[in-house]
């Protein structure tokens, strides 16, 4: 474990410090936006407009590296979204706003085509499953202290701003000092969406409807959370629960979801998240909501981040393993389409039924796929579990972290 870490520890750090930075401008916008009396709508279509950057990016980041090479477009664009960071508080316009965001966006899935190209570069067949685990483990805890740093400064001055960008910059260092080779970055095109969902309809599906909830959490989240009645300290806390809860429970659901009929386990987890979803609903009730909403985050964290991950190796039980990297490249596109349109929807509905309709709207998803996940079950019969792959949970930040995947046997290099 000690030389797995020793391989990428400079390259864990980078992406560390850049989450921390991504996460605490993530969560600083719509707390501005909040006080500022933007509508939820605006504030949707706003942090809407960084899934249609990330969308974009992980279609066209690689091209862009082929160009110019890795390193120039690596320095290149951490720079511009440090530089786009201090704009947002000179420039406090919505339009400029979304604009900004959907830079960011873009810039964050060329990072990490390269991060996680590279990350793959220095593990080999008998390490990538470690390698992985332990950039999932960063992710999470990187984002969850991300937001926790908002509580650092006073939400009308420039520091939080200044530190995101300061923190993003700082990423570049442990970077581009590592003695690491240029990464493959062979262009691996997505499988047509016609052809994933032909052997797989259950997971484009499912990986739409878990960007399109993951996408309103990140999107409107701390705007629900503000409305409710939430401090800054709350709402970063209660950001945090969701997160906490997701990394908690990836290996165990995993497991279950190994030895069971995937749908069946699915169907469990989106009929415990509607259930739950309902109960933050029924909080409007409550004279002090933070304690019953804390705990409908944590189960909302357990609950809706395995849902993509299980979709996932759903499509990989129907497809060959040499497809498999080109799946995972159109289920993060299906992910993104539905992340681009989650904070809008989520802001539609909160504006006919207030804060908690942000709760609704995510029962609403989980009883929408959970009927289609029983239209599947009738219409397919189960596969045997031993005959099932693996789930694993994988970042969805660019297509280059399914290259990761234990799952994924790498290309033998030609004989020369």
């Amino acid at each position: 474990m000690l030389q797995i870490l020793k391989a990428v520890a400079a390259l864990l750090l980078g992406i560390g410090i850049m989450n921390l930075g991504n996460s605490l401008l993530g969560i600083s916008l719509p707390l501005k936006m909040e006080a500022a009396q933007y509508s939820t709508l605006v504030t949707g279509v706003i942090m809407a407009a960084y899934f249609g950057g990330l969308l974009v990016g992980s279609i066209y980041g690689k091209r862009l590296i082929g160009a110019v090479g890795h390193i120039r477009t690596f320095a290149g664009l951490a720079a511009v979204m440090a530089a786009v960071a201090l704009v947002h508080p000179l420039l406090f316009d919505a339009v400029t706003w979304a604009l900004l965001r959907f830079i960011s966006g873009f810039c964050v899935a060329g990072l990490f085509s390269a991060l996680e190209s590279w990350l793959n570069e220095r593990s080999d067949n008998t390490t990538r499953g470690q390698v992985l685990g332990i950039y999932m483990i960063v992710n999470y805890v990187a984002i969850v202290l991300g937001q926790l740093m908002v509580n650092l400064w006073d939400l009308d001055g420039m520091e939080g701003f200044m530190v995101a960008s300061l923190l993003v910059s700082l990423s570049l260092v442990p970077v581009v000092l590592a003695r690491i080779k240029a990464p493959d970055l062979s262009d691996s095109k997505p499988l047509p969406l016609r052809q994933l969902y032909a052997a797989s309809p259950l997971a484009p599906v499912g990986a739409c409807v878990a960007g399109a909830v993951m996408g309103a959490y990140f999107g409107v989240g701390p705007v629900v959370a503000r409305q409710v009645g939430f401090d800054v300290l709350q709402v970063s806390v209660f950001m945090g629960s969701v997160i906490t809860g997701g990394l908690l429970s990836q290996w165990p659901m995993g497991r279950i979801s190994d030895r069971f009929d995937r749908r069946t386990v699915l169907l469990v987890v989106l009929t415990l998240a509607f259930l739950v979803a309902g109960g933050g609903v029924a909080t409007r009730t409550f004279a002090d909501p933070f304690p019953p909403l804390m705990v409908v985050g944590v189960l909302l964290g357990v609950t809706m981040t395995t849902i993509y991950p299980i979709c996932v190796a759903q499509a990989f039980d129907y497809i060959e393993r040499d497809r498999y990297v080109a799946a995972s490249s159109g289920l993060l596109l299906s992910y993104a389409v539905g992340s681009t349109a989650g904070p809008v929807l989520s802001a539609l509905v909160m504006g006919a039924m207030g804060p908690h309709g942000f709760f609704a709207y995510i029962a609403a998803c989980m009883a929408a796929f959970a009927a289609f996940v029983l239209y599947r079950m009738l219409a397919r019969a189960p596969l045997p579990p031993d005959l099932q792959e693996h789930v694993v949970s994988l970042p969805r930040m660019s297509p280059a972290a399914s290259e990761l995947d234990p799952r994924i046997e790498p290309e033998e290099p030609a004989a020369g």
